[in-house]
């Protein structure tokens, strides 16, 4: 087990962020009660100068949400092949050198949380969105679309075309749809949203009877206008807060060097403690 005790989740804007509330949660119920987890707001331009102002010897890990998932990749040593995949880190490890290195948890997080719900497989798939959550759940849906390939409605085609290359990796036929044409998505097995909060309200009227599963990872405000629409047809949904505690799951083994064994009581401690924080709000 790691001996440097300080974590924390960097972005911006941070001050909505659960993160600290869900890795405290898994402290714990670990027993960690030595550690700590805080958020900082930081930009891409500050990242440089935070990184260089910690004292390495404390600092077992951080989290990153936007916009620094792809920022941060020039100044880490080493890059796994999941997070060079999708172009996205959302993890950085301490070696006991002073070392950086990046991971990317959200990919396995979607798996998870797809699997929790007993989806393993899938003929096909849609992504409402082209960022770097769209690429990591690309990279999930690889695992479980099996020949249909993945459609991908997005506002800008430029966007579409980052996530070219991460298709190609991954061995995924993927097609592009301009927006205008999203309400057509909703007919497919399997949707994953990963728009920012609002951008897919407008398609919350088109949700008549569906025939797959939502997944929509915005966690706050929640249930989004969609997924409200979808739960009231009658349809499956998961949201943002099932991909955040099940990548922040992996993140504390990978910080703190935790169990894997102890993943579902972890899961189940940030579950109830994120739905409380979340009542809060």
């Amino acid at each position: 087990m790691t001996t440097a005790y300080r974590a924390a989740v960097l972005g911006s804007p941070i001050a909505h962020s659960l993160s600290p509330v869900l890795h405290r949660a898994a402290y714990q119920r670990l027993g960690q009660t030595g550690r700590s987890y805080e958020a900082f707001e930081v930009d891409e331009a500050a990242l440089p100068g935070f990184l260089r102002g910690l004292d390495l010897t404390q600092w077992c890990g951080l989290s990153l949400t936007m916009p620094l998932k792809r920022a941060i990749m020039p100044m880490l040593e080493a890059v796994s092949e999941t997070a060079l995949t999708v172009e996205a880190v959302n993890t950085v490890l301490f070696g006991q050198n002073g070392a950086l290195s990046g991971e990317n948890t959200d990919v396995p997080g979607f798996v998870a949380a797809f699997a929790e719900r007993g989806i393993t497989a899938a003929e096909t798939a849609t992504v409402l969105g082209g960022g770097a959550t769209a690429a990591s759940a690309l990279a999930a849906l690889s695992s479980i679309v099996h020949g249909g390939g993945v459609d991908i409605y997005v506002r800008s085609l430029a966007r579409a075309d980052e996530l070219r290359p991460v298709a190609e990796r991954l061995g995924v036929e993927l097609r592009v749809h301009g927006w205008d044409g999203a309400v057509t998505a909703l007919a497919s097995p399997l949707v994953v949203n990963t728009t920012p909060a609002g951008a897919a309200d407008e398609l919350a009227e088109g949700v008549t009877k569906p025939v797959g599963t939502l997944f929509d990872v915005i966690y706050h405000p929640w249930p989004t206008r969609l997924a409200a629409a979808w739960q009231q047809a009658g349809g499956t949904v998961l949201g943002g807060l099932d991909l955040l505690i099940h990548q922040a799951a992996l993140q504390v083994e990978l910080m703190t060097g935790a169990d894997p064994a102890q993943r579902d009581t972890v899961v189940a401690a940030m579950r109830e403690a994120g739905t409380a924080a979340l009542s809060e709000r």
